[in-house]
């Protein structure tokens, strides 16, 4: 029996402003439960809330069964932990201290050989057989050969930070649904997925008889694998939840049944208060002039306090008003020219012409070299011009190459990074970093930078630092520095990730609009749709275009 039970749930920022108000819903045992909404409303917060993390203003999280976490970091971890502090993230708690334990154990150890350590790493390892870590390892060496394709003992000292974003989600979902909780909670589980794996995802999903509940903005993930849908809905006091009890099919159809008939019940409350005003004023004036209206005038007043006691039916949720202008300009008719292109130790030579104005989508497998084809573009390729650098201060890694690809005269590369990782604007606020401008732009007066905040949604933020955005906000406020820019070369990693449902439609609008050419690499099967055509990292280390988007290439073959 694993549930979880949602009750009343309050939650102020630390500025005073209300993020969630009193919401309420439950995930029932057994049930594939999804929680969407617009960016920043609160999804992950009320995660935080649930795993424990925060402690909220009002009410109570109720829940049975022993809980697994995937937290939102898994899939951009570039720090100095290894495959198996990642495994080890996603362990049962005492699993986890045991392990920790161990770790400290073994450093002291390094440190000084004395008895009292040797004692230490002696009951360190006692305890983590005692807490099950010898069986867990087993289990481990399973995931990590369906995740990375390597045993345990090969890939438990490998550096997090040298698996792509989506080996390692894969890594730590393989250990969650292999593990014994009983009840996940998964944040935004499907991003840097590639399609196989977000496939093997629906059928875990599909399959498992864990309770799930999970965040994501994946069209065809909550089409295919969503039972139950609680949408968090932005309101002038914070967000509250509404609950759809059927999956992502009906879901459209059902929220604007809703909301229609909220509004008509909306209209009707406001024709009944104002025939009671008529009413109340109309007796009112009587009663002055006619002594026996005084009981009727005080009648009415009632009957109104008693309407107004009660209030209106409850608001239409703000719907965000999203409207990204991407413009680009016209360049030279070749934007790229790659002749005989090999990515070191990723794919094997290449060639390939990309002409102005194309959309081009980028597909493969993790880890086959999409993204460091992507950042060699957006450094300018081989031996860039000036008039090629990129178009902002992004941190972009070197890629090692033979062969070479040049950029089209008039070409400006804007790089959307897919991690988000932008050292040059932390600790700065939205309209600083609109106001103060960059070699690249120009800053905009305080009126003009809150009007290009608004038009991405996020003029709420303005006084937010970049850091403390949500990752679907940051992933806006990146394509708005791209509009600012000048870009004539759109870069996007994954740029539908974390954006909300109705964010990503307005970037599908965006690119159509954009005066330019387009180059993204996605997973994202809807998002796909939009392209003219692909260019598709094989699993033989080949590259090679095709006409139709191809989603079943598997994990690159070569030697790990």
């Amino acid at each position: 029996m694993a549930h979880i039970d949602v009750s009343g749930i309050d939650y102020f920022l630390s500025d005073g402003t209300q993020l969630l108000n009193g919401v309420t819903f439950k995930v029932p045992d057994g049930t594939k439960t999804a929680l969407i909404g617009p960016n920043g409303t609160g999804k992950t917060t009320l995660f935080r809330i649930i795993a424990g993390d925060l402690v909220p203003d009002e009410g109570v999280i109720g829940r049975s069964g022993n809980m697994g976490i995937m937290r939102q970091f898994v899939g951009q971890v570039r720090d100095g932990s290894t495959v198996r502090d990642l495994l080890v993230s996603a362990a049962p708690p005492a699993l986890a201290a045991a392990a920790r334990e161990v770790d400290e154990a073994e450093l002291a150890m390094l440190e000084h050989d004395d008895e009292p350590t040797q004692m230490r790493y002696a009951q360190a390892i006692v305890d983590w057989g005692d807490a099950g870590g010898y069986d867990v390892e087993t289990v481990w060496d399973e995931v990590c050969m369906a995740a990375l394709g390597l045993p345990f003992d090969r890939a438990q000292h490998r550096p997090a930070s040298t698996l792509s974003g989506g080996e390692q989600k894969r890594l730590v979902l393989e250990a969650l649904f292999a593990g014994p909780d009983d009840l996940l909670l998964l944040d935004e589980p499907d991003n840097y997925l590639d399609v196989p794996g977000k496939r093997w995802l629906e059928e875990k999903l599909n399959d498992s008889k864990k309770t799930v509940f999970f965040i994501s903005h994946d069209r065809e993930l909550l089409n295919n694998a969503a039972g139950r849908i609680v949408t968090l809905e932005p309101g002038i006091n914070g967000a509250a939840a509404w609950i759809h009890g059927g999956g992502f099919g009906s879901y459209v159809e059902a929220r604007a049944d809703r909301n229609a008939r909220f509004e008509e019940l909306r209209k009707r409350w406001d024709e009944e208060h104002i025939k009671l005003k008529e009413l109340v004023n109309m007796y009112k004036n009587k009663a002055a002039f006619r002594s026996d209206m005084a009981n009727r005038y005080h009648a009415a007043q009632t009957r109104l306090a008693k309407f107004l006691e009660v209030g209106p039916p409850e608001a239409l949720p703000i719907e965000q008003n999203v409207q990204m202008r991407l413009k680009g300009g016209r360049t030279a008719k070749r934007a790229i020219v790659a002749v005989r292109l090999e990515l070191t130790g990723l794919m094997k030579p290449f060639s390939t012409e990309v002409w102005f104005g194309d959309r081009v989508g980028v597909l493969g497998s993790n880890g086959s070299g999409k993204s460091h084809f992507l950042r060699l573009l957006a450094t300018g390729g081989t031996d860039p011009e000036r008039e090629h650098l990129p178009v902002s201060d992004v941190e972009i890694a070197e890629v090692p190459h033979e062969g070479t690809v040049k950029l089209g005269a008039r070409i400006r590369p804007g790089f959307f990074a897919q991690t988000h990782v932008r050292p040059d604007l932390l600790g700065k606020t939205l309209l600083e970093i609109l106001h103060r401008g960059d070699e690249h732009r120009s800053g905009l007066g305080r009126e003009a930078a809150a009007g290009a905040l608004d038009g991405y949604g996020l003029a709420g933020q303005s006084e937010q630092k970049y850091e403390s955005l949500s990752g679907g906000q940051q992933a806006r406020f990146q394509i708005l520095l791209l509009q600012l820019s000048g870009a004539t070369l759109l870069l996007l990693d994954e740029p539908t990730d974390n954006l909300d449902l109705h964010s990503a439609e307005a970037l599908e609008r965006a690119i159509d609009h954009f005066e330019g050419t387009v180059l993204a690499v996605t997973h994202d099967r809807w998002f796909a749709r939009t392209f003219d055509r692909f260019l598709v990292f094989g699993s033989d280390g080949k590259v090679y275009e095709s006409a139709e988007p191809v989603w079943d290439e598997q994990r690159v073959e070569r030697a790990r």
